[in-house]
């Protein structure tokens, strides 16, 4: 609704007009308003613009309104045990059967909507507002590691071996792994005291390692040995597979490349032996996608940037040869920025923006 002041500033504005020789019509269209509703706002008999008459006129009771007995009926019926777990849609036909009408399906989905009782009646609580992920950004390697364990079948129905896989956030590289016969704290220290030396931290800043809220990752063992090499330690929301996205996403990639064994692994060692050959492949020969296909250990050992440059002078040179052929800029290669784990909203708002 437009207030009065509003309109008297519209009603001035058409006036000078008119009176300069423009046609309400066109006027009209011109501020976004019709006709008719200049006249409603100023009629003829009126030297000004009137205020809205819909906030303060007093309309008559339709004659088929419910009466408040009839909407309390309802609240009571809908609420009564046999059913308080049932939408209107299934209320009114047992109501029906039982030869009772009290409201039709909308007029009880309108009611128990104004009650603010339309989806938690009975035993339907409201949803539990979870709290925020934890979100860190990585801009170079060592930053930010995330880690899980996941299973690997065996030829033997039930039997699974079990993969600890440490990975960079910033390169996605696999920093440190393993395959086991069983899960403990004991396994997973060991995984992250051999990562540390792997990447020659000692005497350096250490990473904030992300996982989930697995009994390992909480062990008494596990988070003593964290506290001994100087590791914070980042978690997951309790089941929210999503907060720990990344290394989920190696796993997959894992467990769906065509040298999978689809029937498991034979014993341990063939195991080690097959993740051994993956990792291999993932850190030195697989181009990832999201770091402009450079593999994981090029970009974690800083030669991502003189990669990125000439396949850029490779596209300049072929424009340069056939210009007709291109319709703009060429392909952007420069290097991938920073890594956010669990980004918020307004991160992503903004980095879309950017783009």
């Amino acid at each position: 609704m437009t207030d009065t002041q509003a309109r008297s500033q519209y009603i001035e504005i058409l006036e000078e007009a008119i009176n300069a020789g423009a046609r309400l019509e066109e006027c009209s269209k011109i501020i976004g308003i019709s006709e008719r509703t200049v006249q409603r706002w100023k009629p003829s008999d009126s030297q000004e613009a009137v205020c809205d008459q819909r906030p303060i006129v007093i309309r008559e009771r339709p004659k088929n309104a419910l009466s408040s007995e009839e909407e309390a009926r309802i609240i009571e019926v809908c609420n009564q045990t046999e059913y308080a777990s049932l939408p209107p849609s299934q209320i009114v036909p047992k109501l029906a059967d039982k030869g009772e009408y009290i409201a039709s399906e909308s007029t009880m989905y309108r009611v128990l909507k104004r009650y603010e009782q339309l989806s938690r009646r009975g035993k339907a609580k409201a949803p539990n507002k979870r709290k925020e992920p934890v979100t860190h950004t990585a801009t170079a390697p060592n930053q930010v590691w995330t880690w899980d364990v996941t299973w690997l079948p065996s030829e033997v129905k039930g039997q699974f071996y079990y993969l600890f896989m440490v990975n960079d956030l910033y390169s996605r590289y696999g920093v440190n792994w393993e395959v086991r016969e069983s899960e403990s704290g004991e396994f997973a220290s060991e995984l992250i005291e051999k990562a540390v030396w792997r990447e020659k931290l000692g005497g350096q800043a250490k990473p904030v390692l992300h996982n989930d809220n697995g009994s390992i990752m909480k062990s008494f063992t596990f988070r003593a040995k964290l506290e001994e090499l100087g590791i914070s330690q980042s978690f997951s929301r309790p089941r929210v597979s999503d907060d720990n996205a990344y290394i989920e996403s190696m796993f997959r990639t894992l467990k769906y490349t065509p040298s999978f064994p689809s029937k498991g692994f034979k014993n341990l060692a063939d195991a080690q032996t097959w993740v051994e050959q993956f990792m291999q492949w993932y850190n030195h020969e697989h181009q990832h996608s999201a770091i402009q296909f450079v593999t994981p250990a090029q970009r974690h050992h800083g030669q991502q940037g003189d990669i990125l440059a000439r396949r850029d002078e490779v596209y300049k040179q072929a424009k340069e040869r056939n210009p007709e052929r291109w319709s703009g800029e060429t392909r952007n290669w420069s290097v991938a920025g920073p890594v956010t784990l669990n980004p918020d909203k307004i991160s992503t708002e903004n980095l879309k923006k950017e783009a």
